[in-house]
């Protein structure tokens, strides 16, 4: 727990009774979690802190080794919210051979960890093709909060030229759609995928993968994506835009 910035817990309570921690404080590697909110009626555990933000940044942390060997690290992240407090951790959990052999296209399972240490969400993405040329084999991805729960997926739509996706709930209903560019490596500027009604009239929200830098965007393979989406829109569906962000 203390790679990820946790705060230690007082302990001793009668009955078991475990506080929570000091709120707005900065850690032992100075990280400031955002306050933890109270608990909400028919809310997954560890979401109630989508119910206050209607945006996220996610930040994909650099890894020493992997820039000076090239050696595919488990990729680990920082979620924050608008006022940079983090909302979340998010750390890969893939074997060395899968990472290394299957790049990109790797299938993987991604562990999103609260300010207690509690795993809130779970994703995992199955070993599939991105490639047009296979319409029967593309993108999905299964959300789970709190893990062993699920409660959407991310399904991506086959098209000739555009990256598209739909958004499903539990029972695989359809909810929302996600379109992004035709030319999805653009320099100095940021990428923008439209989250927008089943119709695709009504826009619901974005994914934007943030311009970091020519040197970092060269020589490295770390991006940094925003998140926005309206503040009443469902907390499972919000969990589900994450899982989105990481599959894009």
């Amino acid at each position: 727990a203390g790679n990820y910035g946790f705060q230690a817990q007082p302990m001793g309570f009668p009955g078991g009774f475990v506080p929570p921690p000091v709120q707005n404080q900065p850690t032992t590697d100075g990280t400031i979690w955002m306050p933890l909110p109270p608990s909400i009626p028919n809310c997954p555990p560890g979401l109630e802190y989508l119910t206050q933000i209607d945006q996220i940044l996610i930040h994909q942390q650099l890894e020493l080794l992997e820039i000076v060997t090239g050696f595919e690290e488990n990729n680990k992240y920082e979620l924050k919210n608008a006022l940079g407090q983090r909302v979340y951790f998010a750390a890969e959990d893939t074997d060395c051979l899968t990472r290394n052999c299957c790049g990109p296209s790797r299938p993987f399972t991604i562990k999103i960890i609260d300010n207690l240490g509690r795993e809130v969400i779970a994703l995992h993405r199955p070993l599939r093709c991105g490639s047009c040329c296979c319409p029967c084999c593309l993108q999905e991805l299964e959300v789970q909060a709190p893990p062993g729960t699920t409660v959407g997926y991310v399904v991506q739509n086959w098209h000739v030229c555009l990256p598209k996706f739909t958004i499903q709930d539990e029972k695989r209903k359809d909810i929302l759609k996600i379109t992004g560019p035709c030319v999805v490596c653009r320099c100095c500027e940021d990428i923008h995928f439209e989250v927008k009604s089943l119709d695709e009239t009504c826009p619901v929200g974005k994914i934007s993968k943030q311009w970091t830098g020519l040197v970092r965007e060269l020589f490295t393979d770390t991006d940094n994506f925003g998140i926005s989406f309206p503040m009443d829109l469902d907390v499972k569906m919000k969990a589900v835009m994450i899982g989105a962000c990481f599959l894009i």
